[in-house]
Order: structure tokens, then C-alpha cells, then sequence
């Protein structure tokens, strides 16, 4: 499965190997993709903590979490904003999943996977799904205003556990 959708011309394609990060998720502990490999991911770069459409979708993903249980795939949040940001973001929201300050430089990682924006300097919303073996399967940047649902990560999970599915080398 590849998939690629509303996306620009410079955001990682579908069937790339993912750019590799390591971000923090505290002052003291980083997440990297190394550790995310066996298992699918799925990278929500969003625009900011505390933005009303951020809040909404990553409760959604929350809920999906919960949903599949052991199943799910590492849900990964990721935006500019520091840690102790982060931190105060997801109690509030009840959100058990990571998420990552990509500010050692300001939005490296999201420049890396091509869904930076130059007119705020800030991370565009944009949702990246990779399979345990690193590579991209689908990629979608949105509107900043926009909630993208859960949709499209669903249906690119459904195509990753779908029998026969292998990554783009046939392994």
C-alpha cells in the first residue's frame, strides 16, 4: 500500500524510509523511530499545544488508542512546543500517548519530513503512517484549521494488517 494525499511537493512520499528523529518527551527522556520499529507508528505533527483543533484531534486519537488496545500502533504526537508544555497539554487533555518537542533546532523533524511551514516557522498539521519495518505508507498534510478524523490513519492501518502486505523491497 502507498498512499499519499493533499500533500505538498516536498513532504515525505509514501514508500521512502522514514527520516530518523529523536525528540524529547521530557526535560530527562527522548523517543526515537528506532525505538518505534516492529511495530506500525503514526506521527501527528501538529501546529501547537493549547490550539483548539490540536485539542480536539489528538483527544480522537486518544480515543482510538484506547480502542484498539494492544493493537494499536505508537501514536506520536509531535509539535514545536516544549516539553513542560506538552506535559500540562496532554493532563489536561487525558492524553496517554508521547508527545515530542521537535525545538533542538525549532522544527527540524518537521522540516526532515517535509511538513514544516515558512510563513509561522511552526509544524504543519500533517499525518505520517509508518510500518514496523521504518517505511512510509501514507502521509496527508491539512489545513491548519482543519481536524483531519480518523479516516485516513484507519484505512492505513487496515492496509498494513491486510495479508500479503509487505514493505516496497518485498520483505
Amino acid at each position: 500500500m502507498v498512499k499519499h494525499s493533499r500533500t505538498s511537493g516536498s513532504t515525505v512520499r509514501p514508500g521512502s524510509v522514514a527520516p530518523p528523529f529523536s525528540l524529547n518527551d521530557s526535560p530527562h527522556s527522548r523517543i526515537s523511530l528506532r525505538d518505534l520499529r516492529g511495530r506500525p507508528a503514526v506521527l501527528v505533527f501538529y501546529v501547537a499545544d493549547w490550539h483548539p483543533v490540536a485539542a480536539e484531534q489528538l483527544r480522537q486519537l486518544e480515543v482510538l488508542r484506547t480502542r484498539l488496545g494492544d493493537g494499536a500502533p505508537a501514536l506520536i504526537g509531535i509539535s514545536i512546543d516544549a516539553t513542560w508544555s506538552h506535559a500540562a497539554f496532554a493532563r489536561d487533555l487525558e492524553i496517554k500517548f508521547p508527545l515530542l518537542a521537535d525545538d533542538q533546532p525549532p522544527g527540524a523533524v518537521a522540516r526532515a519530513y517535509g511538513v514544516d511551514s515558512t510563513e509561522t516557522g511552526r509544524g504543519r498539521r500533517a499525518v505520517i503512517v509508518i510500518d514496523a519495518a521504518g517505511i512510509v505508507r501514507w502521509s496527508a498534510v491539512f489545513p491548519d484549521a482543519l481536524n483531519p478524523g480518523l479516516d485516513g490513519i484507519l484505512t492505513a492501518l487496515e492496509a498494513l494488517a491486510a495479508p500479503g502486505e509487505t514493505s516496497p523491497s518485498g520483505s
